[in-house]
Parts: C-alpha cells; structure tokens; sequence
C-alpha cells in the first residue's frame, strides 16, 4: 500500500501554510484523497483544519507559560516532545494506509539545519514505510536582496544535506513578480489610462515586454543560482568602498561561498505561482516524481463521486 508524504519547510513567512492550503484545494480538485498535518505547536489558523495536530499533543503557550521558556527555545522543547512521544504520531498516521500526507512544519531554520530533531521524524516516517518528500519553501522576495536570497541558498542546502530525502526547492509567491512566472500586468488593467492617449498606451506597452524580457532573463538566474550574482555583487560594494584587510577577507569569503554552491550544485527552484493552476500541477508533479508516487498504490473505485442527474 501507497504511503507518501510531504514534509513542507522553509524560514518563518516562506508561505509554507499556503503552500501547504493550495496543495490540499488542488488535491481535492484533482480527486487525491489528502489530510493536512501540523508539526507547528504555535500555529493559530489553517485554511484547512489539520487532521493531525501536535497542538493536541503540546502548544508553545503551554511550554512558555510553564516553563518560562521564549518562542525559540519553546518550539525546540515542543518538538523534542514529539520526539519522546513518538508513539502518538504513529499511532495518529497508522489510519491512513494509502492516503497522501502533507506535513506543515515549523518555520525555525535550526530544526533542519542545526538540530537533528526534523532528521529524525523523517526517519521514524520511513521506519512506517511513508515515502517523504522534502519540500523547502523560499519567498521570491528574497531576490530583492542578492546576499540575503544567497543566505536561503545555503540553508536550503544545509537542510538537503542533513535530511538526507528526496527534496524539491520551491520558489514561492510568484504571483508577486511581473514576468513569464508571475502575474504580468495587462494593459488593460493600467489605473487612469485614457482611451484617446495611444501614443502612452504604446510607450508603457513597449516598456512593460522590454521589462518583462529583463526579468524572465534576471529571474533564470535565481531559480537556478548562478554563483556570479554574488561575485557581482561584492564587487559594487568593493568598489563603493575603501579596500582594506577586512574587506579582503569578505571578499575571500564571498569566493568561498561562490566555490560551495558551484561545488555542490544541488539547489534548483521551482517557481509556484498559486493563480496558476498549470504552475500548481507542475510543482505537485515534480513532487510525486521525486518520492515516485503511484507506482504502488493498488487500483480502487471511488467511494464519494458526486452522482448527476
């Protein structure tokens, strides 16, 4: 019997419960029966009410009332409660035999990169024989700012490393950025735009495609992280500032940052724009391939199809 999973990370506002809520609407759609589960003891609301619930097991309020501990060091206790209490997860996940699992986890980088507490779900999930897929959400937002999208880099890397599973980078909010993966404006939706000023409406228009072809060129270098975009940058700021000993040795940092990533070669995003039902059935898709989803799973009829008159 078929038993998969989705282990969804990624930092705090990466848009793991939407991505999360937007897997579970398109699952329905698609007829893939699908239960949501939160790991995230100080998670509050869910588009979907979760199915498993650690809440139900500890909450951060609790651990931080009780034991005066603050978020940070609450959100470590609550999940190594987990740990010691394994037998509940079990017990929880043992009713779905061939459904399709998606795990909304913590938004605290440590758990995946430092500690060794999310290493371990994942190798009691395999000891049920669950197929796991990682799914590492980083915001689009992070290519404002070339050092801090480098930064998500590395701990996306950092967590396929220490996980060790199958895993699939997504670049979220797409729908934000203008270009062939997001939303790109119409023209017809220009705010104060006079039917009888043409000469306007082409100057934006022919300035909109040539904006358009700069970002769909910018934004291939992000979904696939060319290490250049941070030798690029450190040298605008080498030049914008007085070389110096310090400077020097950021520079051969930044070289060896650059040499890891191009060493490795392991992080690639996929871009998830939640508007787009063909971007939302390609990142799906690419998830099932990764865990090898359905080459198992037994033939069975349907039990709830709506019957038309």
């Amino acid at each position: 019997m078929g038993r998969h999973c989705q282990l969804v990370m990624g930092p705090a506002g990466s848009g793991k419960s939407t991505f999360c809520a937007t897997m579970m609407t398109h699952c329905q759609a698609t007829g893939r029966r699908a239960h949501l589960v939160n790991l995230d003891p100080a998670a509050e609301h869910f588009e979907y009410e979760p199915t498993i619930d650690i809440r139900e097991l500890i909450t951060l309020e609790d651990v931080m009332e009780e034991l005066d501990y603050g978020p940070n060091g609450g959100l470590i206790y609550c999940l190594e409660f987990l740990l010691n209490n394994i037998d509940w997860l079990e017990e929880e996940i043992g009713n779905f035999d061939d459904d399709y699992l998606i795990i909304d986890c913590p938004g605290q980088i440590e758990l995946y990169t430092h500690f060794p507490i999310m290493r371990r779900v994942c190798e009691a999930l395999s000891q049920w024989n669950m197929s796991i897929c990682g799914v590492y959400c980083l915001e689009s937002q992070f290519i404002e700012d070339k050092t801090k999208y480098f930064s998500g880099v590395l701990s996306a890397m950092s967590a396929m490393v220490n996980m060790e599973i199958p895993h699939v980078n997504v670049m979220t909010k797409m729908d934000l950025v203008e270009g062939d993966y997001g939303n790109a404006k119409k023209d017809s939706e220009d705010d104060g735009e006079d039917a009888q000023d043409d000469k306007k409406k082409r100057r934006r228009r022919r300035r909109r495609l040539m904006d358009k072809a700069l970002t769909s060129r910018e934004l291939e270098r992000y979904l696939d992280p060319d290490p250049l975009l941070i030798a690029e940058e450190a040298a605008v700021v080498q030049q914008e500032q007085s070389t110096s000993a310090r400077s020097l040795k950021f520079q051969a940092l930044n070289q060896a940052i650059v040499q890891l990533i191009d060493d490795y070669s392991m992080v690639s995003f996929i871009p998830l724009n939640i508007t787009d039902e063909d971007s939302v059935e390609y990142v799906l898709s690419t998830i099932d391939n990764a865990m090898q989803y359905g080459e198992d799973l037994e033939p069975k009829e349907p039990d709830d199809r709506i019957e038309y008159e």
